[in-house]
């Protein structure tokens, strides 16, 4: 895809760069189109740093180095530029702050909103550059209209497009996602078929900027207050044993809870941050019928219609629910599901679809305990319009 009146020689797209097999092979199915390629690799922050490099497992010194090879391989620029002070004001500062607040915050949802998508879309527009393209597994639908479409990957098993849901029209007129339509096989075999020295490179990890993977023992360091035991409760209030720091419990867990002697198993229905309790109830009683997203990004720019019958997606590897939606005041939305559901964690995040087609997303709101276990029987109406 190139620019209107230009070709692909007159069409620059800066490509995000991360040493991985992805965005490797993005870079390699564009420079065999014919378009000018810049490689941009951004230097992110992490909690340990050793020497000039940056300890962040997305762009350590080894990433670095497979990255630059690659660009030379294809003959493209290559840029390393510094994120660093962005990337943790925008990004690990809030999910310091969402875990202290009894969230559960996405890191990804925030990088791509504030880091890859602003931060490096605006430096890439800043070089002239016609795209920005990623590795996502993701794909862009042009419409005759001039709209662009955001759907899911190709490959069911990377689909990306949840955490791409944060993007607008502005953003998606100027992107590109190459891989987006191929299995993750088969770009590992483009890689291994293109002589590239990263085709068996494993994925990179969502939590780049903790050395250890373990966000628990990351949180102990930066945010203890968030970290400081208190009572296990159950629905009615009744204290049934200890927590050892809210951030340690998801929402819908049910093993290691330290709960003995119940005559049924138990789930965690809610992470009380006013109270620091773990509130705990019976499956039955854990599952909502509905809930509240804030902040809803529409893809599309205009939001779907009221009473709309559409797909929610909870969680990265979740499955879409149907259900309605309903709109609120503040960019927010009440979304109906057909049946309960468990698992509803606020700060994580509730995306929309139609089919394979991404309509937005925003974050789940902090409920209060008087709506915990909302269940029940709710009937989800039959009249909608698509809205689309």
């Amino acid at each position: 895809m190139q620019r209107e009146g230009k070709t692909p020689s007159e069409t620059t797209v800066v490509v995000a760069m991360s040493g991985g097999v992805d965005s490797s092979v993005a870079a390699a199915l564009l420079t065999e189109k014919g378009f000018r390629c810049i490689g941009v690799m951004m230097r992110l922050w992490a909690e340990v740093s050793s020497g000039e490099g940056s300890g962040n497992k997305c762009c350590d010194e080894e990433s670095v180095d497979d990255a630059r090879r690659v660009a030379d391989r294809l003959g493209m620029p290559f840029y390393l530029i510094n994120v660093e002070t962005p990337f943790k004001e925008k990004v690990v500062d809030l999910f310091i702050d969402g875990y202290s607040a009894g969230l559960t915050p996405n890191p990804c949802l925030a990088c791509n909103r504030h880091i890859r998508f602003d931060y490096l879309l605006n430096y890439a527009r800043r070089l002239g550059a016609d795209f920005l393209a990623t590795g996502h597994y993701a794909r862009l639908r042009r419409q005759t209209d001039g709209s662009v479409q955001l759907l899911r990957g190709t490959d069911a098993h990377k689909d990306q497009s949840y955490v791409l849901s944060m993007l607008g029209q502005a953003e998606l007129h100027d992107l590109l996602f190459p891989v987006g339509e191929y299995t993750k096989e088969a770009v590992r075999g483009m890689a291994l078929a293109r002589g590239l020295p990263i085709h068996s490179k494993h994925d990179s990890m969502d939590l780049c900027f903790v050395v250890d993977d373990d966000y628990r023992r990351f949180l102990r360091a930066w945010a203890p207050e968030a970290m400081e035991p208190g009572a296990i409760v159950d629905l009615s209030g009744k204290v049934l044993g200890r927590h050892d720091g809210l951030p340690n419990y998801t929402v819908g867990q049910r093993k290691g809870l330290g709960l003995s002697g119940t005559s049924a198993p138990l789930y965690v229905a809610a992470l009380d941050h006013d109270n620091n309790q773990l509130v705990v109830g019976p499956a039955e009683k854990v599952g909502r019928t509905e809930m509240i997203a804030e902040g809803v990004n529409w893809t599309l720019g205009r939001p779907v219609g009221a009473g709309s019958r559409v797909q929610c997606q909870i969680r990265y590897t979740g499955r879409p629910i149907d259900c309605l939606i309903h709109h609120l005041e503040d960019g927010c939305v009440r979304v109906l599901f057909e049946a309960p559901l468990s698992g509803i964690s606020p700060g994580q995040g509730a995306v929309f679809y139609d089919g394979e087609t991404c309509l937005g997303g925003g974050l789940i709101a902090n409920m209060g305990r008087d709506e915990v276990g909302i269940g029940g029987n709710r009937t989800v109406g039959q009249q909608v319009n698509s809205g689309n």
